[in-house]
């Protein structure tokens, strides 16, 4: 037993030093974003949960383009059930990053702002996924409430490949839909 578990770390070791690097690398976007394409209502498959999302299930992100070129963003959530009491919250996001369009700020509250990184994306723009560069926040979205579970697992390798502790990530509980 005690020879099992040197050989046990030593296998463990090329993991662990996988993720920590993956963590130690900048976090990539996607090359390019159509903003027009993008624009419309996304539905929350997983998140790594935050604070200001507590007992939200339904999700919604919906996004318009604003007569200044900046996007309105409306969250949207219910509370506890999907019969709860709807919450919403508007902000707006802007395009940090012009060559790629994918790096973008978000403000709910002024003057606070919090970066907004597309790092995945559906050549059809079925799906995608939406980082910060701490790897702290995590989005996975969708254009209609389910996900096929395929997809999903491949998407949680992508985002555990970028560094991502994916023991955070939980699925959102969404209605029944196409």
């Amino acid at each position: 037993m005690k020879r099992a578990i040197p050989a046990l770390l030593l296998l463990a070791a090329p993991l662990a030093a996988k993720a920590v690097c993956a963590q130690d690398r900048p976090l990539e976007v996607v090359p390019s974003v159509d903003l027009a394409r993008y624009l419309g209502t996304w539905y929350e498959i997983a998140t790594i949960p935050q604070s200001f999302q507590k007992g939200c299930v339904g999700v919604t992100a919906r996004y318009a383009l604003r007569d200044d070129g900046d996007i309105d963003v409306v969250n949207t959530c219910h509370k506890d059930t999907l019969d709860g009491k709807v919450r919403s919250v508007h902000g707006k996001a802007w395009v940090t990053d012009a060559s790629t369009r994918a790096k973008l700020r978000v403000r709910f509250f002024w003057p606070f702002s919090g970066a907004y990184w597309i790092i995945g994306l559906d050549p059809e723009y079925r799906w995608a996924v939406v980082g910060h560069p701490s790897r702290a926040y995590l989005w996975i979205l969708s254009r209609t409430p389910r996900m096929d579970a395929t997809l999903y697992d491949d998407l949680i390798h992508r985002v555990a490949s970028n560094g991502y502790d994916t023991a955070l990530i939980k699925k959102t509980l969404q209605p029944p839909g196409r």
